[in-house]
């Protein structure tokens, strides 16, 4: 069987305006703070150098807000994933998010479930992290990381 092997996509985030949030259904109040990044392009290889799987538009949005009186931060994984002549098989599609301070690993959360039914097809993706107030307000690179695993070639 082919395997895909591990690859890191590293997501510089910035201060953004709290603007073009609606499809994520944010509260919006006066103290909400919203950190933005985009990778437009991300491959993982097979084993054998071939790329297996494309992601486009990788884009990561960090949100700081209050929903019913308390205060808490999500992180937002948002792609497109395309299987480049390889099929997921199942338990496939695991990734890694790692929040970082600088070169400093602030903490990580593991996702599972990728959308990708088919081969060779684009499909939207979209996971959210809850993350500490306090990891949201020194994260500035959020590392999303494609974990190895078998596919089936097309």
């Amino acid at each position: 069987m082919p395997v895909l092997q591990d690859t890191r996509a590293a997501v510089t985030l910035a201060p953004a305006k709290p603007t073009g949030l609606a499809d994520l259904g944010v509260p919006l109040v006066d103290t909400t703070t919203v950190k933005k990044g985009r990778v437009h392009e991300h491959e993982q290889l097979l084993a054998d150098g071939k790329i297996g799987r494309r992601y486009q538009d990788l884009r990561v949005i960090a949100i700081k807000t209050v929903e019913g009186g308390l205060p808490s931060a999500k992180v937002f994984v948002q792609f497109e994933v395309f299987g480049d002549n390889t099929a997921m098989l199942a338990g496939g599609g695991v990734f890694d998010i790692v929040l970082f301070a600088g070169e400093r690993p602030l903490s990580s959360r593991t996702a599972t479930g990728l959308f990708m039914p088919y081969a060779n097809f684009w499909y939207p993706n979209r996971f959210v992290f809850e993350v500490s107030l306090d990891d949201f307000d020194q994260a500035d690179r959020v590392d999303v990381i494609a974990k190895p695993e078998e596919v089936g070639a097309i």
